[in-house]
């Protein structure tokens, strides 16, 4: 007799409130995309169906983060919601000092303002878009220091967020140790479709820093998934849980930005953090030119409160199982149905690969851009362009960068979808895979001058 049982996959909490979805018709998707430029981030919320575009600040908070929400403490100076938020930021990532942003980008431009001079090379473990922004606003310039495999969509190597050493090094011996102000080393790493780092490469990494006296700051967004995967994936950390790791983690750098928006399971919110106490008298100072006080930075007590709730939280072993499985539900869908993805299944999406989905589009057509609008059109589900439009352009050329990766991304927020909207989600893809052969690319017709992906516009061929 067959005693073995089927364990069913379910989520660790139970809904308490919905929120009512509108349901369109395909020509009003058309007519809506239409108005938008085929930007899925300038189509109107309420035309949506299935929101995929982002994790950031998307997720549902729970009943205690809405408590929290009534303890906010709205003083100016010295809330004790910011204290409440300290506490717990030393708690679980250890860092000495605190300084809340109203998100990430905030602590992005404190940390570059603060530490790049003109002429610096920053290296990091590939560019993220605001963070590669504000260094290069700063006076730097990014150098991407990723191992190769991250540039590879079909490669199974499980750490595709590692530093490559070698490079790091060629470039520290090309500018010199004092022109690398610190490296940009980010947990699971987004535009490489949410791959992690290895702790025993970050090992590596502190090795080679402490060698030549150069910072490592944590872009934290995400790192407590990173934990999770470093917890299934290396060696000796099997019996360790998520909050160890991630405090042993952080152990390791100096400090990091974060966007509190996607880990922490809040709305708005972020903080720059480091040990070092002339960078934070620093970023204390120019917080409050930028941001606002130095206990508030942007925030509103209660925000501070629910974010304080939100990392205990996301640090349990039944919330991250819950948040991969449900990324894994859908990746694997779509990897039995055919369909060309980013492999492995990283933490936070699925990145559809629009260079193989759609071949015959050139990359200055942006195949991922027009995937993204053709996902809206056919149910609703919006998504985001992870490609060439969000590259950017070469400062030097004018010309765009067409980046090895043309990725369209399906971003899960945390505990909002069920499976039953993953399926109809699956489906979509595979029906626009059906009929990839009549999709055309798009041009550009209208291009701003920073982060153009949030407002270009686009017309199809």
């Amino acid at each position: 007799m067959n005693t073995h049982k089927h364990h069913t996959w379910a989520e660790p909490y139970k809904i308490k409130m919905v929120e009512l979805l509108r349901m369109t018709t395909r020509e009003e998707r058309l007519e809506a995309i239409r108005e938008a430029g085929y930007n899925t981030f300038l189509t109107k919320s309420r035309d949506v169906y299935i929101d995929l575009l982002t994790d950031s600040g998307t997720s549902a908070m729970s009943d205690r983060q809405w408590a929290g929400l009534m303890l906010g403490d709205e003083a100016y100076s010295g809330s004790e919601n910011f204290y409440h938020l300290e506490q717990t930021v030393q708690e679980y990532y250890g860092y000495k000092y605190l300084v809340p942003t109203h998100q990430g980008r905030g602590a992005e431009h404190l940390m570059s303002q603060i530490l790049i001079r003109e002429g610096d090379r920053v290296p990091g473990n590939m560019y993220f878009t605001t963070t590669r922004l504000h260094q290069e606003l700063a006076g730097g310039k990014f150098v991407d220091v990723i191992v190769d495999e991250a540039h590879d969509p079909q490669s199974e190597f499980p750490f595709k967020g590692n530093v490559d050493l070698d490079k790091l090094d060629a470039l520290v011996q090309e500018v010199g140790a004092d022109r690398v102000p610190y490296i940009s080393l980010e947990g699971n790493v987004n535009m490489a479709g949410g791959q992690p780092f290895s702790m025993a490469n970050l090992r590596e990494l502190r090795a080679y820093c402490d060698t030549h006296d150069i910072p490592i700051m944590l872009d934290a967004t995400r790192t407590i998934e990173n934990a999770w995967f470093i917890r299934e994936r290396e060696e000796g950390y099997a019996d360790k849980s998520v909050r160890d790791i991630l405090r042993e983690i952080c152990d390791m750098t100096d400090g990091c930005t974060m966007s509190a928006k996607k880990d922490a399971l809040v709305n708005i919110g972020g903080f720059f953090c480091c040990n070092d106490d002339e960078v934070f008298r620093k970023a204390q100072n120019l917080v409050v030119v930028y941001e606002g006080l130095h206990t508030y930075g942007g925030l509103a007590g209660r925000d501070m409160e629910a974010m304080a709730q939100g990392i205990r939280e996301a640090v349990t072993e039944e919330h991250m199982a819950a948040r991969i499985g449900q990324v894994r539900y859908l990746g694997r869908k779509l990897m039995d149905a055919g369909i060309p993805i980013v492999r492995p299944i990283g933490s936070h999406a699925i990145f559809i690969d629009a260079r193989r989905f759609l071949p015959h589009i050139d990359q200055d057509d942006y195949p991922a851009q027009t995937l993204a609008a053709a996902l809206f059109i056919e149910a609703g589900v919006r998504t985001m362009e992870r490609g060439n439009v969000s590259a950017g352009r070469s400062p030097i050329t004018g010309e765009n960068r067409r980046p090895k990766l043309e990725l369209v991304r399906l971003t899960i927020p945390r505990r909002v979808y069920t499976q039953a909207h993953m399926d109809v989600v699956a489906e979509a893809v595979c029906d626009v895979y059906e009929r990839r052969d009549e999709i055309r690319g798009l041009k550009m017709v209208y291009e701003p001058e920073y982060l153009r992906f949030f407002q270009a516009r686009f017309e199809p061929l």
